[in-house]
């Protein structure tokens, strides 16, 4: 169903956001893209996923 889609995740760095990235980078989506204002955060979660999909 999400194979070859694009996510965009807004507020992706907050609670909400963290738990739905947790939840479709488990699926076959093709791209997640993040927006947050807190670039520190966005670069953290940027490293943490670095090597997953």
């Amino acid at each position: 169903m999400f194979k070859d889609k694009v996510l965009l995740i807004t507020g992706g760095t907050g609670s909400f956001g963290n738990a739905v990235l947790d939840r479709f980078i488990q699926t076959d989506i093709g791209e997640v893209r993040i927006f947050s204002r807190d670039e520190k955060k966005q670069d953290d979660m940027r490293k943490k996923y670095k090597n997953e999909k």
